[in-house]
Formats: C-alpha cells, sequence, structure tokens
C-alpha cells in the first residue's frame, strides 16, 4: 500500500475510495499528499509540506468537474501511470531576512485599504520607477499567470516571471521579465505587508523597507497538474471566462 497524507474540505467523499486504489492514509513517513479542493489546497499543502509530491484533486462539491475527472477517475489514472509529474518553480519574497515561497506569486500591497502604498521599484540594480502609488505589486510566475495576475493585466505568459502593478496612478507597464532577474520594491510610505500566495504569516512593511522578489531553486513537484487545470472542467466553475493576451516583454 502506499502511504499518502490527505488534506483538504469532505474528505470523507474521497477517504473510502483509497484502498481500491493501493493507499492508506498515513500520519507520517507519506510518500505523497493527494489534496482534496481547489487552487488554495494545493498551495496549503505545498507550504505545509514543501517537495514531496503532490496529487490535486477538485473537489466536486464545490468545484464542479467534467465526466472524465472525476476523483474516482484521477486515481485510476494515478494507478495506471497515467498522469505525468510536474515540476513548478517557486517565487521568493525577502524582507529584513525573512523569506516566504510562493507557487503562484508574491505581493506587495498596501496593508490599509484606505491608504494607497508608495514605493520604488529596480530591476536588477536598475532604477525602473522612481515612484508608484498604488495597491501594490505582485510577482508572479508562469503557473501564477492564471491568477491574480491575469485579473490585474488581463493576459498570460508562458515564459519568465511576470511583475504587474495593481491600481497604480501612473502610466506604468506590466513586464515580464527573464527568470532570473531580481525585483526590489522600496516602501516610500506604508504600511504595506508581504504575502505569499494564501499564507497566512504576512510581514508587515514599513518605510524604507526594501523587498526583495525574485524565483528561486526551490520546487514544486505535482502530479497530474495538467487534469487539475482541465479547460472543460474551468469552463463548468467559470463559463464564459476567455483569456486574452497583450502583456510588454523585456
Amino acid at each position: 500500500m502506499m502511504r499518502i497524507r490527505l488534506v483538504g474540505k469532505n474528505l470523507d467523499d474521497i477517504r473510502p475510495l483509497l484502498p481500491r486504489f493501493g493507499m492508506e492514509e498515513s500520519g507520517r513517513d507519506f510518500e505523497m499528499v493527494i489534496t482534496h479542493g481547489g487552487d488554495g489546497a494545493l498551495l496549503g499543502a505545498e507550504r505545509d509540506y514543501p517537495g514531496v509530491l503532490k496529487l490535486p484533486i477538485r473537489d466536486a462539491g464545490t468545484a464542479p468537474t467534467c465526466p472524465i475527472h472525476t476523483a474516482e477517475k484521477q486515481l485510476q489514472s494515478f494507478r495506471d501511470g497515467r498522469l505525468a509529474v510536474t515540476t513548478l518553480p517557486k517565487l521568493e519574497g525577502i524582507i529584513n531576512g525573512k523569506s516566504l515561497l510562493a507557487i503562484n506569486d508574491v505581493f506587495v500591497r498596501n496593508a490599509d485599504p484606505a491608504s494607497a502604498l508608495r514605493y520604488r521599484v529596480r530591476i536588477n540594480g536598475a532604477l525602473y520607477a522612481n515612484e508608484i502609488v498604488g495597491d501594490g505589486a505582485v510577482l508572479s510566475s508562469v503557473h501564477g499567470s492564471s491568477a491574480y495576475y491575469r485579473s490585474i493585466t488581463h493576459s498570460l505568459f508562458r515564459v519568465g516571471i511576470g511583475l504587474a502593478f495593481s491600481n497604480s496612478t501612473e502610466e506604468v507597464s506590466h513586464l515580464v521579465l527573464d527568470e532570473k532577474s531580481v525585483v526590489e520594491l522600496e516602501i516610500i510610505r506604508g504600511p504595506g505587508m508581504l504575502i505569499a500566495d494564501n499564507a497566512p504569516e504576512r510581514p508587515l512593511l514599513t518605510e524604507r523597507d526594501v523587498v526583495l522578489l525574485r524565483q528561486c531553486d526551490a520546487v514544486s513537484r505535482v502530479c497530474g497538474l495538467e487534469e487539475f487545470m482541465c479547460p472543460h472542467c474551468r469552463r463548468l466553475r467559470h463559463p464564459g471566462k476567455i483569456p486574452f493576451s497583450g502583456v510588454q516583454n523585456l
């Protein structure tokens, strides 16, 4: 039997299926984590169990799936060896020696929604914007480009890392940077906060704090990611939404 860790919501919907596919729950020394839920469940599992292989399965009770991506069929596909393993690079946000990691994005934003954040941006040591006023800036991975980055820019990208500016009062271009690029955000007026994916830990930022944003060496291994991100399943959850592109590349 393969030892797995099961996390997420409505676990009693999937727990009875595990023995049929040669799996048993284990509180320690598990070989894989199965997440039952949505994107947030996968992000949280990677934060709690970094580097351990993940098999994400949608909770059909809250996120309808197409007929070929039910929990039972996903487990069958895994047992038959038909699910590919995808390696996802992680992003890193560093402030005062504290590092937060993310699969989707790291976000520097205003801590007080009634007050805009003022910040300076440097890319690879060169000044990009002396002062930006707005809600903040997000650094996104390719995988995360379909999440918050897309809601800001109405675009996607397939290589590199994306830098987007949320509700900026200045005319400033969103960028797609080389994956080795390093972004520095200096807080001119706060308060602000650093957010990594859906992590509850959110360090506060004050005047003259400098946040380092970049892609790091850590990775996440996800089994069956293409099935988890199935466009047919997505249309059931978000009917009528069609992505489009249009972003400056650097």
